[in-house]
């Protein structure tokens, strides 16, 4: 088992640097930069800025240099200094910008998880358990309902409703007192009462899914002939079902737990500029717009390091859930 997660954690080392590169190169796609956007912004608004201004501005920013040379500052200030980087469009460190942000989406993503996963675990095995009943139908129609309705637009209906039947915006992480405010008791009081929303209109998604996947895997299972043996044995029932067919129709969910948290954060970015969430997505879209690389590029890097993560924390439960990974390894 050590050697198992050794070899995953060294196979992460090349992972994440090919991910760096992908990271900055993605930003570095569009025609122009920060400052070919900023330039035509202000001549929009009817101001003009010569050429010395540019030039000072591109030495300022470095924005002058060959695109390795950028990626090297970049890179070498992450990982020597834990310098991310300034923001070109909010003039203030990279760092202070992202990890508030970060640490809410993450915590928005897992709380979905789990939340789906405690839904959608009893209700697949029931639905496999008692294939055609009523229930089994009324799960399906759910699940297809769930599948077929983007998490954005089940926002917006949330956000209607709250103002037309209710007479209460729903929008925003913090109620307007609390956006500017340092943390406190209250703040976080303030955010607990609203982040149900986000978790409930994610899993709606997540929880339709995995209740399909679990009962087409569990179906399987059910008609193998380990199962007819236990049963021959006299295990009983509800015994047999969780402890040996589930375990194993599971396996699928353990070892997609980094797919699954990569979509969850896309997912988020259109829920949480529907309801003005101060949450990454947002902040990651502006930044993407106006070319703000290192904002930009730092956000991409830090989600899909956690996607990498993820992806190694699925292969250890996967590894402690089914011995033949274990013995395969």
């Amino acid at each position: 088992m050590i050697q198992y997660i050794a070899r995953r954690i060294l196979l992460m080392i090349p992972t994440l640097f090919v991910i760096s590169l992908i990271s900055f190169a993605i930003i570095q796609l569009p025609p122009g930069d920060f400052l070919t956007s900023y330039v035509a912004q202000l001549r929009t608004q009817g101001e003009s800025i010569d050429a010395a201004q540019i030039e000072a501005l591109e030495e300022q920013y470095g924005l002058n240099q060959p695109i390795y040379v950028q990626y090297w500052k970049w890179i070498s200030g992450i990982l020597l200094r834990g310098d991310w980087g300034r923001s070109f469009e909010w003039g203030r460190p990279v760092g202070e910008l992202i990890w508030d942000r970060i640490g809410l989406t993450m915590m928005i993503s897992l709380l979905t998880i789990l939340l789906s996963w405690a839904i959608a675990i009893p209700a697949g095995v029931y639905a496999a358990t008692h294939q055609y009943s009523f229930a089994d139908y009324l799960m399906s129609f759910i699940s297809f309902f769930g599948l077929g309705t983007p998490s954005f637009l089940v926002a917006l209906i949330a956000l209607w409703v709250g103002l037309a039947v209710f007479g209460v915006n729903i929008s925003g992480l913090y109620s307007e007192r609390f956006i500017n405010e340092p943390w406190s008791t209250a703040k976080v009081l303030d955010m607990l009462s609203r982040i149900w929303l986000p978790i409930v209109v994610l899993a709606i998604d997540n929880t339709a899914s995995v209740i399909r996947t679990l009962r087409a895997n569990l179906l399987d299972e059910l008609s193998k002939p380990y199962v007819e043996t236990a049963r021959a044995k006299g295990v009983r029932e509800t015994a047999l079902i969780w402890k040996y067919p589930v375990r194993v129709a599971l396996n699928p969910f353990f070892s997609t737990v980094g797919w699954t948290l990569a979509a969850l954060v896309s997912g988020e970015t259109l829920v949480s500029v529907v309801l003005s969430y101060q949450t990454s997505g947002p902040l990651l879209l502006r930044a993407l717009t106006s070319q703000d690389m290192y904002l930009a590029g730092s956000f991409i890097l830090l989600l899909s390091t956690l996607t990498v993560i993820g992806t190694l924390l699925s292969d250890i439960l996967l590894a402690w859930v089914d011995p033949r990974i274990r013995l395969e390894g």
